[in-house]
């Protein structure tokens, strides 16, 4: 078998209210870029990947694995991803390793989950993820930590959700706290409670939080403060995991992570980690140094979050509910639409490879939807609501 083709268009899905977090604000919706690999027999692998519009990178990478068989991923990996520096290709050959998983699977009759050493669970729990609101559903935005609280509750009751984590960094630092509060009080003590400035937050703020929430019992607090240096000072003042999905997020920061103290659970990303067998390798070097280990959201749609399930659904030691930018998502690029939520837990795909299609009306629609919006990245950090503003590292 061999690749003879790689397509890739780019999408944009409207989200239910504009999102806010310590850079910018999600102006109403998310983009993906959908590839499809397609082989001499006619099996065709999916595979989605944020960033922006990356349409033009997959163009220039095609000529790479043009010829070579899906089954041969470490030659693909090494083609595309330590080809031009190491690392620089990760986010776009996380895509093409899921596309070629799912041509796999679809050779071979068996779920994605197979390949990776067969699941140990069918679903996966997931988080309520609060971000500050512009334009909410009912109009107006969340302003203060009562707003947070209550849109915790609300997701509680609708979705079965039993953890949330708020994104910080854009209210005041004892503001932000404040929802824990509010939601440990609201929802008892079993219920999970996270929090993730993104490392705006300076050292000395960051303990001074960290210290107010300890008694909160909090699962554990994301990026604390800028860097490996700043999570590893965080670390030794305060009596919380301390979490990341950013420092380290790629194999050359695990190492002087793990020397340094800095982290106590990474949050897996298909993106960041070289795919789902690059997430396998991650787990297998977090359980050898007693490291827990989550799971990140980077916006994603259908084939991504099912790719995710798949890989999460094979790890024992993921033992806490995984991150998903999900319900804010009106609607989704797959036939079927939006996955559900049951019990806070979304069900692993069935069917060969990823298990889930795409469905070309909405795959039209929301191409059009796109060129009609363009790509947000170029004003990512834009808050229309406040013009002047700009984000600011470590001065809080």
């Amino acid at each position: 078998m061999k690749i003879i083709d790689l397509k890739s268009r780019t999408v944009a899905i409207p989200l239910n209210a504009k999102l806010r977090h310590n850079t910018g604000v999600h102006p109403g919706y998310f983009l993906r870029t959908v590839i499809e690999i397609i082989t001499d027999e006619g099996v065709v692998g999916l595979g989605e990947v944020g960033g922006g519009d990356q349409r033009a990178a997959f163009e220039k990478l095609k000529p790479r694995i043009i010829g070579l068989d899906p089954f041969h991923l470490e030659i693909i990996k090494q083609k595309v991803l330590r080809s031009i520096y190491y690392l620089s290709n990760a986010r776009l050959y996380a895509a093409i390793e899921i596309a070629c998983l799912d041509i796999q699977g679809k050779v071979l009759n068996r779920p994605l989950s197979d390949l990776l050493g067969g699941q140990i669970r069918n679903t996966i729990p997931f988080i309520a993820y609060l971000f500050w609101r512009y334009d909410r559903p009912g109009g107006g935005h969340d302003k203060k930590a009562e707003d947070m609280a209550d849109f915790c509750a609300q997701l509680h009751d609708e979705l079965g959700v039993n953890s949330m984590k708020l994104k910080a960094g854009v209210m005041e630092p004892r503001e932000e706290v404040r929802v824990l509060e509010l939601c440990r009080k609201n929802l008892g003590e079993n219920f999970g409670l996270r929090i993730d400035p993104n490392g705006v937050w300076s050292v000395t703020t960051a303990v001074k939080m960290g210290r107010i929430m300890e008694d909160l019992n909090p699962e554990y607090f994301e990026d604390p403060a800028w860097g490996l240096e700043g999570n590893a000072a965080v670390r030794k003042q305060i009596r919380i995991p301390v979490a990341t999905n950013m420092y380290p997020n790629r194999f050359d920061d695990l190492g002087p992570a793990i020397r340094m103290g800095a982290v106590d659970i990474v949050l897996t990303d298909l993106h960041y980690w070289e795919g789902p067998n690059g997430v396998k390798d991650l787990v297998a070097v977090c359980r050898t140094f007693n490291l827990g280990v989550a799971m990140h959201s980077g916006a994603e749609f259908g084939i991504e979050l099912a790719a995710m399930l798949h890989t999460a659904s094979t790890i024992p030691t993921m033992t806490f509910a995984g991150d998903a930018h999900y319900h804010y998502l009106t609607d989704d690029i797959i036939k079927g639409g939006l996955m559900k939520y049951e019990d806070g837990c979304i069900k692993v795909p069935e069917g060969p490879g990823l298990g889930v299609e795409l469905d070309e009306e909405k795959m039209e629609k929301y191409q059009r939807y796109f060129e009609e919006k363009g790509d947000y990245y170029a004003r990512f950090h834009q808050d229309e609501y406040r013009p002047d503003w700009f984000p600011v590292v470590g001065s809080i």
